[in-house]
């Protein structure tokens, strides 16, 4: 398993793939902070935001990494099984560096601004817990969209768009059927001030939910199409 996970970071990274969702979500940090400097909870809380479309998008560029005759490949020799599991938990690792740049590069810039209310420790202990947060609903969306699903990179590209404007549209404070996405203006809104940890669990719970029905679609469509 493990070097199955480790060939597909290496295939991931060595074909290039890598380069246009990281630098672009990159690039998109940087612009964040073009207004000047913000509080850490508040920066991060839409950093997270943000980064969910481009964390989607890095996971469908790792998942159709792989040509379709080495996924089946794959599949007859470790399992379809390991080869799923080990697809996701790759994603997983990537999206969890560019989260790490994510929060890095802010103060390398100066674009994080020193405040007592909440502190910064605060702020930087709900930033962390928005990006972690936002990475399972990122993973699912990103996997759903993958060729194997979606069989060509147009409808995946159709798929990653649509559903992230699906989350967008949905998530909207007077949505009648927010309950239905995960809940990323919740996230980013409670990163903003200090908030009980009750309120951190539901809102955990509930993209964690989100994610597991939506990898669940994805592990049942795989079934019938890899």
């Amino acid at each position: 398993m493990t070097s199955l996970i480790r060939m597909r970071i290496y295939a991931f990274v060595r074909s290039g793939r890598i380069v246009a969702p990281m630098v672009t979500a990159l690039v998109a940090i940087l612009a964040q902070y073009g207004g000047g400097q913000a509080p850490a909870g508040e920066a991060y809380g839409l950093s997270a935001y943000i980064l969910l479309p481009m964390l989607g998008w890095q996971t469908k560029a790792l998942l159709d990494t792989e040509p379709d005759v080495a996924r089946r490949l794959v599949i007859v020799t470790v399992g379809r099984r390991r080869e799923l599991v080990a697809g996701l938990i790759a994603a997983t690792v990537m999206a969890l560096v560019t989260i790490v740049l994510a929060l890095v590069l802010p103060w390398l810039i100066g674009g994080i601004k020193v405040a007592t209310h909440p502190s910064v420790a605060t702020g930087i202990t709900l930033g962390i817990w928005a990006h972690l947060a936002v990475v399972p609903p990122a993973i699912a969306l990103g996997a759903l969209a993958s060729r194997v699903v979606t069989r060509s990179a147009g409808f995946g590209a159709l798929a990653l768009v649509g559903g992230w404007l699906l989350v967008v549209i949905a998530g909207l404070p007077r949505s009648p059927v927010r309950w239905i996405v995960p809940p990323l203006i919740n996230i980013t809104k409670a990163a903003r001030a200090h908030i009980e940890a009750g309120q951190v669990i539901g809102l955990t719970a509930w993209s964690f939910a989100w994610a597991l029905i939506a990898v669940s679609a994805y592990v049942t469509l795989r079934r019938s199409r890899a």
